[in-house]
């Protein structure tokens, strides 16, 4: 039976210099906006802060991030997965970081569905949203933007422009997550224009359970990911 999930997404409001987004040494970075849609909603929801002038903030506030933590932690108690596309190194990261419930911002992290790191901890490598989603036939991110674009699109008031975005995003990574489900099979489209794939007859797994899949052949690879990058930041479990 599928697992019923929470997707979401955020972006961040820090602008940070240049186009690898080298994030971690500007941080506190600021979220200017999250998107959200669970298994059952037709279209995703949008968290934001707005001003007296009825106009979103530059950033959110602690208290609107600490309710939707809040949120998840509740639907979570009910079974409702928190689901991601990198959301263990980034999402998790920084939402708690900036809500300043950082413990159960850790407790999240470590039990929710995190599709990339499954995938890593599979193969050994990452996969990109897009890439997931051209694989599979699915719509992918929303065109002409990218999210480190996204900060100084919202600096310049462009605010529909990146809520179009967050929220294309948290529809793909629930289309691909019920679609997988359904296939019982992940595919990808490589950098060759090939499609690979990788079995997922048990269904996406939570972070939890990928650490304790053996560690997959990475000796072909240049630096090759480690696992405990992605982790080490929530938890102190081994690789």
């Amino acid at each position: 039976m599928p697992r019923d999930y929470i997707a979401f997404d955020i972006e961040t409001a820090k602008i940070v210099p240049g186009d690898d987004f080298i994030w971690k040494p500007h941080r506190p970075l600021g979220i200017s906006c999250i998107a959200s849609q669970q298994s059952d909603e037709p279209e995703p929801r949008v968290w934001l802060t707005r001003g007296v002038d009825g106009e979103p903030a530059p950033q959110m506030s602690r208290a609107d991030l600490a309710a939707f933590v809040k949120h998840m932690s509740e639907l979570a108690a009910k079974g409702v997965a928190p689901l991601t596309w990198n959301g263990l190194s980034f999402d998790f990261d920084i939402l708690a970081e900036e809500s300043g419930l950082a413990d159960e911002g850790k407790q999240l992290a470590m039990n929710h569905v995190d599709m990339m790191f499954h995938v890593v901890g599979e193969k050994g490598f990452p996969v990109g949203l897009n890439s997931a989603a051209a694989g599979l036939g699915l719509p992918g991110k929303l065109e002409g933007v990218e999210g480190v674009h996204a900060p100084v699109l919202w600096a310049e008031r462009q605010f529909d422009v990146v809520l179009k975005y967050v929220q294309q995003d948290v529809r793909t990574t629930l289309s691909v997550a019920r679609e997988c489900e359904r296939r019982k099979s992940f595919a990808w489209k490589t950098r060759k224009g090939t499609i690979s794939t990788m079995n997922l007859s048990r269904g996406w797994l939570t972070v939890k359970e990928v650490l304790n899949l053996p560690l997959p052949d990475t000796s072909w690879m240049t630096n090759a990911p480690n696992r405990r990058d992605f982790y080490e930041w929530a938890s102190a479990a081994p690789q």
